[in-house]
């Protein structure tokens, strides 16, 4: 069970990783809304080797057969490594890399609601929230947790519905006639 988890997991978070990665470059010359579905298409597709490490399982180790309990806690450790590795390679960049993403992303979240005709309260609102997330940032363990949270869930419902497709119960063998043939 070990091998199976590391190894699907360790390529997702490989996948999600390498995707960030390329990405992240380009984070200022696209839109936020265009980023929210690269990054989270990228996400979706790491997390598909949850399906495949569940079926892996499945097929080589328990032999044609899984339970929804077992399914799930196969998907979830590999969910679960996943994420840590997502988690450790934004640390990374972040910290590294750019330090100021935080000041682009605010100026530009202020800026958007600016141009769309948002009342003065309004961008003050949004000014705030910038500046909450600037701080919550600022901290390495939240800075983590946010990033962990935001990634967590995806994997979590593909656990679970990867579980329910690929959980397969032990066929009963038909009962044998006391009279022979």
């Amino acid at each position: 069970m070990k091998k199976t988890i590391l190894t699907f997991g360790l390529i997702s978070g490989a996948v999600s990783s390498l995707m960030m990665v390329v990405t992240v470059p380009f984070e200022g010359r696209i839109s936020s809304d265009k980023a929210l579905v690269i990054g989270y298409t990228s996400i979706v597709l790491s997390f598909l080797l949850v399906f495949f490490g569940i079926r892996s399982y499945r097929d080589n180790v328990g032999k044609g057969q899984i339970t929804f309990a077992k399914a799930f806690a196969v998907g979830i450790a590999i969910t679960l490594i996943s994420c840590i590795c997502y988690v450790v390679t934004w640390e990374i960049i972040y910290y590294n890399f750019i330090p100021d993403f935080m000041d682009k992303y605010g100026a530009r979240m202020i800026e958007k609601a600016k141009a769309s005709g948002a009342s003065a309260e309004a961008v003050q609102v949004q000014v705030e929230q910038v500046k909450k997330y600037k701080e919550i940032y600022a901290n390495p363990l939240l800075n983590a947790a946010m990033t962990f949270i935001e990634l967590f869930p995806v994997g979590l419902v593909i656990t679970l519905i990867s579980a329910a497709v690929l959980r397969k119960k032990p066929q009963s063998q038909p009962a044998q006639s006391p009279l022979p043939a």
